[in-house]
């Protein structure tokens, strides 16, 4: 071994001994080690009650701070109310026989509110339906407070948030007062009644005139929107915060994404409003000054849907100010009793579709619900009433349709003469039915007719508390989705479910197509392969349909399939039972017979082809020469 290998290894060999005879004789005895366990502990204990007793300073209350200093930390934070900075949270429940509300004398606000004949529905991990306790308000992120400027205090405002309210119950009433001395104070009145999700509400300040800016007081208002529906993409589609103006105009605030909305005009409510239910703040009497309006979309993951924030200008020009706070669901009579057009924010859509979902579709559904205890059976009965209503233009549709199939032995013939020339086998096709009397367009009079009600059910169902968790068959809730089978997975654009409703309607379209294209003729679509192409597009719809329509509301997709199966059942019956083929043919005849007048929309499409014709036989010599 390499001598100055040796001797690197015989010195650290002897620092290593050295360390450890110093560590030896250096180790605590027995009594040093109990000594010094009993520092440790009188330490431990003396640091908890510094803790216990030591001014917090980062509270606003400043309720822990000691009574030599709490006073002094009160005034400078909070003025002439000090004497509300400091309490302890306590709250206060008032019932009526429709909700019951929790109040919190911290910031003298509403907690929660208890819907008493609803259910929140949720679906857990093994995709069972679980129900719950429906509550509003109730997120500890919630905010509602009011900003008092104050003229001479250092930090400009206050936050009611930050005050202790006295309250005072009186039956259904509770007064809360924050206190600011020598009989003044900020009150807030909260009044429930039986029999309704209002609730009367009124601020007042009292003897704060120098104290307070009351030109300048502005309410904030953050609400967390929990997820209270199984179908929680729509209810997120659903959900959004509403401003109404004192030139009544209804604006939304984030329906699909972030949004902010500040309308110029005064203000009469904003609304919060999931899919089904709703809070809502009114100007009782007057209006509010000015309203500024936040949405922000959560994530999926998130516990919440949005986060919803209002900012409210109060005129408190009197010294008080009333307003209602609704807090319940979203019931048309129960909205459009509150005034001022609360009951908008139903969403039934605008324009022509809005206006049949208010004042025909909801109506209709309203009395056979009062009389049908089934809301299934009251849909089936209201497809049932539609088809009657439509059944003259049905008629006209299968009338035309015969009177085409009775041309077909001459487009046959026809076919024999032109053979694979499509252009000119058109021309002559349109030229035969205006010969013959035959609207080609007939049948698609009845679909067009339907097309406005199609969309307006399309936004009423998923709209309508009144279908909301109502089971029919194998559906639990209208208002959703229905499951007839869970997959084991997640196929992309269609989901996790099977939905019964939505198959069955595909399936009654297919049937319908097929049935109904055996009276087409085909060279009114232009034949060879426009009609193909037609005729594939009408078995494509169904299988697009069961994507679009898997995860809708049931109560949508049951009126469809019992639509198109009276639809089926309509057509066949009109043309075994009310149809005479005969009459058809003398009809034909008589028609061919009569003097034709000149112009018209026949005579113009008819001519528009010509030229069509002209042009393209140009073309096709311009390429022959070409070639050439």
């Amino acid at each position: 071994m390499d001598k100055t290998n040796l001797n690197q290894i015989i010195g650290i060999t002897l620092i290593f001994a050295i360390l450890f005879y110093w560590a030896k004789i250096n180790e605590p005895t027995e009594a040093q080690i109990a000594e010094q366990q009993r520092i440790r502990d009188s330490t431990k204990t003396a640091m908890v009650e510094e803790t216990e007793t030591t001014p917090v300073l980062e509270s606003p209350t400043v309720a822990d701070l000691p009574d030599s200093l709490r006073n002094l930390q009160a005034v400078a934070t909070h003025g002439v109310f000090a004497p509300a900075a400091m309490g302890t949270e306590a709250t206060t429940t008032i019932e009526n026989d429709l909700m019951t509300v929790v109040f919190t004398n911290k910031g003298g606000r509403i907690k929660e509110v208890v819907l008493k004949e609803y259910q929140k529905s949720k679906l857990d991990s093994a995709k069972v339906v679980q129900k719950s306790v429906l509550k509003l308000l109730e997120d500890n992120k919630n905010k509602f407070e009011y900003f008092l400027p104050m003229n001479n205090l250092a930090t400009g405002q206050i936050r009611t948030s930050s005050l202790f309210f006295t309250p005072t119950v009186s039956g259904k009433d509770i007064i809360y007062r924050a206190n600011a001395g020598n009989g003044r104070y900020f009150e807030q009145k909260y009044s429930i009644n039986e029999g309704t999700y209002a609730i009367d509400y009124t601020i007042k300040l009292v003897g704060l005139d120098n104290e307070v800016d009351a030109d300048n007081i502005q309410l904030n208002w953050v609400n967390y929107l929990d997820k209270i529906e199984e179908n929680v993409k729509y209810e997120r589609n659903y959900t959004a915060a509403y401003v109404f103006t004192t030139d009544e105009d209804l604006e939304d605030c984030g329906c699909t994404g972030n949004d902010e909305e500040t309308p110029d005009e005064r203000v009469k409510w904003v609304s919060h409003s999931n899919q089904f239910f709703n809070s809502a703040l009114m100007a009782k009497d007057g209006s509010f000054k000015k309203a500024s309006l936040t949405a922000e979309m959560l994530d999926e993951t998130d516990e919440n849907l949005k986060k919803l924030t209002t900012n409210l200008a109060i005129p408190m020009e009197s010294g008080a100010f009333a307003m209602n706070f609704y807090v319940g669901p979203n019931e048309y009579d129960r909205l459009k009793a509150q005034g001022n057009g609360l009951e908008d924010i139903i969403p039934y859509g605008s324009s022509i579709f809005g206006t049949i979902n208010r004042w025909l579709i909801r109506p209709s559904f309203s009395f056979l619900n009062s009389i049908i205890s089934s809301k299934g059976i009251s849909i089936i009965v209201m497809t049932l009433l539609v088809k009657l209503l439509l059944f003259p233009l049905t008629y006209k549709m299968v009338y035309s349709q015969q009177k085409m199939a009775a041309l077909k032995p001459r487009m046959a013939k026809m076919k024999e003469k032109f053979g694979d020339d499509a252009q000119a086998m058109q021309m002559e096709t349109m030229k035969m039915y205006r010969e013959y009397g035959v609207n080609p367009l007939g049948g698609c009079l009845p679909i067009a007719a339907q097309m406005p009600i199609w969309f307006a059910l399309f936004r009423f169902f998923p709209a309508s508390i009144e279908f909301r968790q109502a089971p029919f068959l194998w559906a639990h809730d209208l208002s959703s989705f229905d499951v007839f089978a869970w997959l084991p997975f997640e196929i992309p654009f269609y989901g996790w479910h099977v939905s019964l409703f939505t198959l069955l309607y595909a399936v009654s379209m297919i049937l319908y197509t097929v049935y109904n294209s055996k009276q087409m003729d085909m060279s009114s679509m232009g034949g060879g392969q426009q009609a193909q192409m037609m005729m594939y597009m009408q078995y494509f719809m169904p299988v697009m349909f069961l994507f679009f329509f898997n995860n809708y509301a049931a109560g949508l997709t049951t009126y469809m399939f019992t639509s198109n199966m009276m639809n089926v059942s309509q057509m066949i019956f009109t043309k075994k039972v009310l149809i005479n083929k005969d009459k058809i043919e003398k009809e034909l005849e008589a028609s061919k017979a009569k003097p034709k007048k000149k112009g018209g929309f026949s005579e113009r499409l008819a001519e528009a082809m010509k030229e069509q014709q002209k042009l393209q036989a140009q073309k096709d010599a311009a390429k022959k020469k070409r070639k050439r």
